[in-house]
């Protein structure tokens, strides 16, 4: 008897040590919104007679690929500058070691228990371990394109780094491939995931599922749960005043030019048969990006249709008037006629199609920052911020000698 309670006092005083042990973990582990709340010093005003409501500050924008992304991506850039929020950034490079799965391990200087305000760079969605960055109160949010466009853009973007496409010899090298996709894509090689649902890869999930997988319609729930607002890159205005209105911003806050676009002659045509076969190839992500485009279209009804148009108009008004401000002939130009190297655009390999912008020389003094920052790409926006970025501006230069030297 006596042992039998001597044993029971000892796996108690076992259970509460191990209690204790994983309840300091747990808060090792996990970021406190007590400590991230850096002060954002208005208030804004709401429509309808609602309460006045402040800024969200603590903010999860899940960074997809070839989706107008960068576009937003500035505009976090500048809110969170301009709040001094605190961002989760990349050591070495300008994402989080994509394409593997993320890990807080990723992020510069981490350590166990800190907080962060926005991650925002490129990584593979891993949200057990995102969710260890922000608080509980973090707003999650994504960005969609239409797979079909998104396909053509990432294959002229890509198709050179992946080694089984260097293969095609037609001059339309987009229709040869989905002419025979299997020809040139297997799941193992070296970079294939940029050319089969990638919105479906980036979230983390197995792009060679079929459509019609249990798993595909269980990731597409888990994903509607983890983000509060998925915006639409063909809808990206409407998109934004969702946004605005979710993180209590001002218009202020979302004006924007378009970065990182392509000359239009670097555009495919596709013809109803190549966007038939294009669709059919991603069908996984077709199948995601019908869902949210259902649930968009939902947000933007409750929000009311005349009143996202007239707010649609005044954020087009804005834009169009800091454009006549801050660019030079009000319009994108090729990446060689760019003057300032700040804000050359990155350009994928083998080419230059990526578009940028010359800022006015006699600009008003009052908007000379503003214009700067609108005007300036990733890369040297993340530099600007104190990002140490020597892996990508490594690759940077290996590509350019490439380029200059022929190689490709």
């Amino acid at each position: 008897m006596l042992v039998t309670k001597q044993t029971n006092k000892q796996g108690l005083l076992f259970c509460r040590c191990l209690t204790g042990l994983l309840q300091m973990y747990s808060e090792e582990q996990t970021c406190h919104v007590s400590v991230s709340r850096p002060p954002v010093h208005h208030v804004v005003t709401t429509p309808f007679h609602r309460p006045p409501c402040s800024p969200k500050v603590n903010i999860m924008f899940m960074k997809t690929h070839k989706t107008a992304s960068s576009t937003l991506l500035n505009i976090l850039f500048r809110f969170g500058e301009k709040h001094k929020l605190k961002f989760a950034f990349p050591d070495g490079r300008n994402d989080f070691f994509y394409p593997s799965p993320f890990t807080c391990s990723q992020v510069k200087d981490y350590k166990p228990g800190n907080c962060f305000n926005v991650v925002c760079n490129h990584m593979r969605f891993n949200h057990s371990e995102v969710s260890k960055l922000l608080p509980p109160d973090a707003v999650y949010i994504t960005i969609l394109r239409d797979p079909v466009h998104l396909f053509e853009s990432s294959f002229h973007y890509y198709h050179r780094a992946v080694p089984l496409t260097w293969k095609l010899t037609d001059e339309d090298k987009l229709a040869e491939f989905l002419n025979n996709p299997t020809a040139f894509y297997s799941k193992e090689a070296f970079n294939s995931f940029y050319l089969k649902n990638l919105l479906f890869f980036d979230f983390g999930f197995d792009n060679n599922l079929q459509a019609d997988d249990s798993q595909v319609t269980e990731a597409i729930s888990s994903l509607s749960k983890r983000f509060q607002l998925v915006l639409l890159a063909e809808y990206f205005d409407q998109s934004l005043i969702l946004l605005k209105e979710l993180l209590c911003w001002t218009m202020e806050d979302v004006l924007y030019f378009k970065l990182n676009t392509r000359r239009s002659s670097s555009v495919s045509r596709l013809t109803p048969d190549v966007r038939a076969k294009a669709q059919k190839w991603n069908d996984i992500d077709w199948k995601l990006y019908q869902y949210f485009n259902d649930t968009f279209w939902q947000k933007v009804r409750a929000y009311g249709i005349e009143r996202m148009k007239e707010d649609v108009n005044e954020l087009r008004r804005r834009n169009a008037e800091m454009k006549s401000v801050c660019i030079e002939g009000g319009h994108a130009v090729e990446a060689r006629n760019i003057e300032d190297r700040h804000f050359r655009p990155w350009q994928p390999l083998g080419e230059s199609s990526i578009l940028g912008y010359n800022m006015k020389k006699d600009i008003d003094p009052k908007y000379k920052t503003i214009c700067k920052k609108m005007l300036t790409p990733e890369i040297q926006y993340l530099a600007d911020l104190g990002v140490n970025l020597w892996l990508t501006r490594l690759w940077g230069w290996i590509k350019d000698y490439l380029i200059s030297t022929n190689l490709y």
